[in-house]
């Protein structure tokens, strides 16, 4: 499987300028493991791919292996993305993190010089790589076996697939493809008000912690430098 992953990657661009996302420098993400994180606490990703009826979208749990630099998941058998996607498919998956509108009159600065607009704030990590198809039992297996180990973790009593008859998770693993996703680039970005003097951007996270975006609120606190 590696073998035919790394054929498909041979020759492959890994850094493209001229397709990465808009990111200004004071919102990009540098560290690799913060762009897991994100990842890791979001995992539904929006699978986008080039069909030869055009841009399509798939709305996906992934699993993210950070050793080996892929993006695995399964899809329904009767979703013909497996099928319109051929092995070496130029992929892009979409992750969005906290997100919230931020009005102005949550700036101090607002209310004394009046120029200030709304904004947007958010976490977003764009991950481009090369499709395969994984139609193989063990693989499928070996995937809903891993998502359901890690989403079923907080339950009391895990669901696992051994709770149900050996007969009926045969006939649903028949009835799905597995995919992987060998990453060539990560990218991402976090809208935290960076571009914001320290009291508005204060201001701003405790307006949202106190309207329950309790994480965004909290993130953007972690960018404020406790001497501004």
């Amino acid at each position: 499987m590696q073998t035919r992953i790394a054929r498909k990657l041979t020759g492959r661009i890994l850094h493209e300028p001229d397709l990465t996302m808009y990111i200004p420098a004071h919102f990009s993400i540098k560290s690799r493991e913060a762009l897991h994180k994100i990842i890791l606490a979001n995992p539904l990703g929006a699978l986008v791919t080039m069909t030869p009826e055009g841009l399509d979208a798939n709305h996906i749990p992934f699993e993210l292996d950070p050793d080996r630099g892929v993006l695995t998941a399964h899809v329904a058998r009767a979703n013909p993305v497996w099928q319109q996607c051929k092995d070496g498919a130029d992929a892009l998956v979409i992750f969005r993190g906290n997100q919230s509108y931020i009005s102005p009159n949550w700036y101090p600065s607002k209310h004394e010089t009046h120029r200030q607009v709304p904004t947007w704030n958010y976490e977003v990590v764009h991950v481009h790589g090369v499709l395969m198809v994984q139609d193989e039992e063990r693989f499928v297996r070996g995937v809903v076996a891993r998502l359901t180990r890690v989403h079923e973790a907080f339950e009391p009593k895990p669901w696992k697939m051994t709770d149900s008859a050996p007969e009926y998770i045969d006939g649903m693993l028949k009835a799905i493809v597995g995919i992987e996703i060998a990453i060539t680039r990560l990218e991402g970005k976090t809208k935290l008000s960076q571009n914001r003097e320290a009291r508005d951007r204060q201001s701003a996270a405790q307006t949202l912690i106190r309207h329950g975006h309790t994480q965004l609120g909290e993130a953007m606190q972690e960018t404020i430098d406790p001497k501004a």
